[in-house]
C-alpha cells in the first residue's frame, strides 16, 4: 500500500497569532540572512532581527485592507504570504515565504494562487510586488506565474531592487 505525500492547505490566519509571528520571523531571518551574507559576510544577530521586525510591521495584513494567508503542509505551519490593497484596482503581494525544508513541494505556487484568488475577490485587476535581485528563486517563481518587471510603484524601501506586476483576468 502506498501512502500519499502530505498536501498543502492555504487559509487566512490572524497576522498577530503566534503561528503567524513565527512564520514572519522565519521569513525575515531568511531574507535578512541572505542580504547580510551577501553584503556583510555574516548572518543577522538576534538584535538585528528584532529591530527589523519592529521596522517592518505586518499589522496591515488584516481585514479590511489586507489578509495574511498561512500555508500548512501536513497540518503544520510551513509558509505564508500577505496581500494588501493599494487601491481599488491593485493589490500588493508581500511576505512570501516557504520553509527551506519544504521548498519544491508546491507550497509557493499554492500560496501565490491563493493570494491571486483573494485579489480577484477584492475586485483587483492587478497584483504587484517588490523584491531583490539576489532572491533568484523568488523571481523565478513569480515569472512562472506570469509576473513581469514593471516601473517602481513606490519608494522608500532600501532593499527593493525589482518591481513585478501581473494583470489578473
Amino acid at each position: 500500500m502506498t501512502g500519499s505525500a502530505p498536501s498543502w492547505t492555504i487559509a487566512p490566519q490572524p497576522v498577530g497569532s503566534p503561528e503567524s509571528a513565527a512564520l514572519l520571523r522565519a521569513f525575515l531571518v531568511d531574507v535578512a540572512d541572505r542580504w547580510y551574507l551577501l553584503h556583510r559576510g555574516s548572518r543577522t544577530t538576534p538584535e538585528e532581527v528584532e529591530r527589523h521586525l519592529a521596522e517592518m510591521p505586518s499589522d496591515d495584513l488584516a481585514p479590511p485592507h489586507g489578509v495574511f494567508l498561512m500555508g500548512r503542509h501536513g497540518g503544520a505551519p510551513a509558509g505564508c504570504v500577505g496581500l494588501r490593497r493599494l487601491d481599488g484596482r491593485t493589490a500588493e503581494l508581500t511576505r512570501m515565504f516557504v520553509r527551506a525544508s519544504l521548498r519544491g513541494t508546491g507550497g509557493a505556487a499554492a500560496l501565490v494562487g491563493a493570494a491571486e484568488a483573494v485579489a480577484r475577490e477584492w475586485g483587483a485587476r492587478r497584483v504587484v510586488l517588490e523584491t531583490r535581485r539576489d532572491l533568484r528563486e523568488a523571481r523565478a517563481l513569480y515569472a512562472r506565474h506570469g509576473f513581469t518587471e514593471i516601473a517602481p510603484y513606490k519608494t522608500g524601501d532600501e532593499y527593493a531592487e525589482v518591481w513585478l506586476g501581473k494583470e489578473l483576468d
